[in-house]
């Protein structure tokens, strides 16, 4: 019900754009989110939009990547700027209906998730 895409190769300083669009769920009833997982690591979170509207971003992230939506195709977007080596990671988008506002920066709460997008920000 989630399909992610928009992954690719850049170098540090650069930007990219992940997109991920949700079959089934409406922005009014399911919570997004963003999760990244690097090799050999657990997956974190990144960045997320709750039902209400509002934008939750890891500290590792914040000022540099941006949750956006797009209504009409039900798309959600993480436009990610200032890229560095260590965001090199693979990037899962995830949705929620139940997920309270305390639990979305945990993976557990997600009950949809996409497939994956990788993203490598080269030195």
């Amino acid at each position: 019900q989630l399909q992610a895409s928009g992954g690719g190769l850049v170098t540090a300083g650069g930007s990219l754009t992940l997109s991920c669009a949700a079959f089934g769920l409406s922005f009014s009833t399911s919570s997004r989110a963003w999760f990244r997982q690097a090799p050999g690591k657990e997956r974190e979170f990144v960045a997320a939009r709750t039902r209400s509207g509002a934008l939750l971003y890891s500290d590792s992230v914040k000022g540099r990547f941006t949750v956006s939506r797009d209504t009409a195709k039900n798309t959600i977007s993480l436009q990610m700027n200032s890229l560095k080596p260590e965001d090199t990671a693979v990037y899962y988008c995830a949705a929620t209906v139940r997920g309270i506002l305390s639990a979305l920066r945990t993976s557990g709460t997600y009950e949809y998730w996409g497939q994956g997008t990788e993203v490598t920000v080269s030195s």
